[in-house]
């Protein structure tokens, strides 16, 4: 049998760590200044995301900063693992985490502490220089409020989360999300010329404008079944 493989290396100096069962993916960024991690998954999945970093020759203790891309246990619980990392995400999801606002990010129904401070809060078009890596925040609302994509200029990249997977599928619009922000993040993710998409769970996607497509075909579909279910009550 083929041997699954966890880590997949996107450009010279990015990397997917793969996560298991309830958790995210994550993402190694190695700037010339800063070590970045986009999402450090779920705390039960944290002995193989620090296998993979080990493989990769970067300690814990190394990364600078982590972007948890929304507030939900399965991209966030790790974090309480980098002591010594900076942890950053958007404002609407570091006010839900600070109050621990469980039935948002899920995290006492699975029973995780996901307690670890979030050091910066940011704001939509915020830019952050790595060294060599420019990462573009873009607030994109629809699975939670509190969602963000980061896009990478020099290689077209796309960190989204749980706001675009492959083929378009939607991610559940959890209780802070709406179908129709999610429509107008799409369209908004969709103007940016986007090579490669890297979600939050799933697939890499090299066909990102097809994904949009569908994604916005798919959310609005899911706005006229739920407007439907209305009428019939």
């Amino acid at each position: 049998m083929k041997k699954k493989k966890y880590i997949c290396k996107i450009t010279d100096r990015v990397y997917q760590i793969k996560g298991g069962k309830n958790s995210s993916n994550s993402y190694l960024l190695l700037g010339k200044r800063l070590k970045v991690l986009i999402d450090s998954g779920s705390k039960n999945n944290f002995p193989n995301l620090k296998k993979a970093l080990d493989k990769l020759k970067v300690k814990v203790n190394d990364i600078h900063l982590i972007i948890n891309t929304h507030e939900h246990y399965d991209h966030i619980s790790a974090n309480s693992f980098f002591k010594k990392s900076i942890i950053a995400a958007h404002r609407f999801a570091a006010t839900k985490i600070l109050e621990s606002e469980h039935n948002v990010t899920l995290c006492k129904y699975y029973g995780i502490d996901c307690s670890r401070v979030i050091d910066i809060w940011l704001e939509n078009r915020t830019n952050i220089d790595l060294g060599g890596i420019s990462l573009k925040v873009l607030h994109t609302p629809g699975h939670t409020s509190g969602c963000i994509c980061l896009y990478e200029y020099s290689n077209k990249l796309l960190f989204s989360g749980d706001t675009v997977f492959a083929k378009g599928t939607l991610s559940h619009i959890a209780p802070s999300g709406s179908a129709g922000d999610y429509i107008n993040s799409i369209k908004r993710l969709s103007s940016y010329r986007v090579k490669i998409l890297l979600p939050g769970h799933g697939w890499i996607s090299k066909q990102p404008e097809n994904d949009f497509k569908n994604a916005i075909k798919n959310a609005k579909n899911l706005i006229k079944e739920e407007n439907l279910m209305i009428k019939k009550k």
